[in-house]
């Protein structure tokens, strides 16, 4: 899958790779939907800069709690 912006490619390839064959069919459908977000949109939800809709809440939780933790 190519997006728009770089960091998302990366970020949604490491989530779709860890967790989509366990999702169940409501998970991946509401995965579905997300993925026609757009991408800007997207970034910001994941980077906390905007909140997600509260459709998508959850999902950009867990998606922000699979990235990888980086020390100051």
């Amino acid at each position: 899958m190519r997006r728009g912006i770089k960091e998302m490619d990366l970020i949604l390839q490491r989530f779709a790779e860890a967790h989509l064959d366990v999702m169940d069919d409501a998970g991946l459908k509401l995965y579905d939907e997300m993925l026609s977000e757009n991408d800007h949109d997207l970034y910001q939800w994941v980077t906390g800069q905007v909140p997600p809709p509260e459709a998508y809440a959850k999902l950009i939780e867990d998606i922000i709690a699979d990235l990888p933790k980086t020390s100051a």
